[in-house]
């Protein structure tokens, strides 16, 4: 079914997107594919036929995301009618199965991967790690010694081109580091090193312990002496482990 981008103003449909497809794979050997699910109108058989031929091109890595109504877009203006959670549960469900039956190894909350072909830089931004933003609309983050920055560079490409050299800048305070932390890194399947934690944040892994336990308590977290990992709970309702890390009178995390 053709996929009504409405901020475009235009339509994209399958021939087009399997023509870009064929032309990827003709020049590169690794090559990602993107689907959302959860469409509107889109029921799961809808949304595995589209697994299906993505993996039906033999690309090693594929994301599959939960279609998410972003504010100021025209879809959240103007919503259109969506599948239920029920409905987009039982596609995650399907989605993830078929692509385990392929062969691709789920180790991201919408990441999949051959054996060998995970997302490096992704990994990066999931670790929590540094990387530099060029480029209109680009977002850095850099960890000094005493600080760690989190810069972005203008939208608008006509913006960035008047003034290259502008950048917006904020400093990560501490209070907020074990939540930012959190909202990356719990999105593996396979967790974490808990050593990373005071490595990357600058902050000790004893801050969130009240925190950890909760989670523990609620089933959404495993925390042995090494690794910390979401359950499949947490996997499912990872906004509400999430929530947990917010940095609110009842989570504080101190230096």
């Amino acid at each position: 079914d053709p996929i009504y981008l409405k901020a475009l103003g235009r339509i994209h449909d399958d021939i087009e997107a399997r023509a870009a497809v064929e032309q990827a794979l003709g020049h590169f050997d690794n090559v990602n594919l993107d689907l959302m699910y959860g469409l509107p109108g889109q029921g799961e058989a809808q949304a595995l036929a589209d697994i299906r031929a993505a993996i039906s091109y033999g690309v090693p890595h594929i994301s599959a995301y939960h279609l998410t109504l972003e504010t100021n877009t025209p879809f959240y203006a103007n919503p259109p009618l969506l599948p239920d959670d029920d409905d987009c549960a039982a596609m995650q469900e399907s989605i993830e199965a078929e692509l385990a039956s392929a062969g691709y190894q789920h180790y991201e909350t919408s990441a999949f991967a051959k054996k060998h072909q995970r997302c490096r830089h992704n990994l990066n931004y999931w670790y929590f790690g540094d990387y530099l933003g060029i480029g209109a609309g680009a977002h850095g983050k850099i960890t000094l010694h005493d600080r760690i920055l989190r810069h972005a560079r203008p939208r608008s490409p006509r913006d960035y081109l008047g003034a290259a050299a502008s950048v917006e800048q904020h400093e990560v305070e501490v209070v907020n580091r074990g939540f930012e932390f959190m909202m990356n890194a719990l999105r593996l399947i396979e967790g974490f090193d808990a050593a990373l934690f005071a490595e990357r944040t600058g902050v000790p892994l004893s801050a969130i312990e009240e925190t950890l336990r909760e989670a523990e308590r609620q089933e959404l977290i495993r925390h042995d002496d090494d690794t910390i990992r979401p359950t499949e709970r947490g996997q499912r309702f990872l906004n509400d482990l999430l929530q947990l890390f917010l940095p609110d009178g009842d989570s504080c995390q101190k230096a």
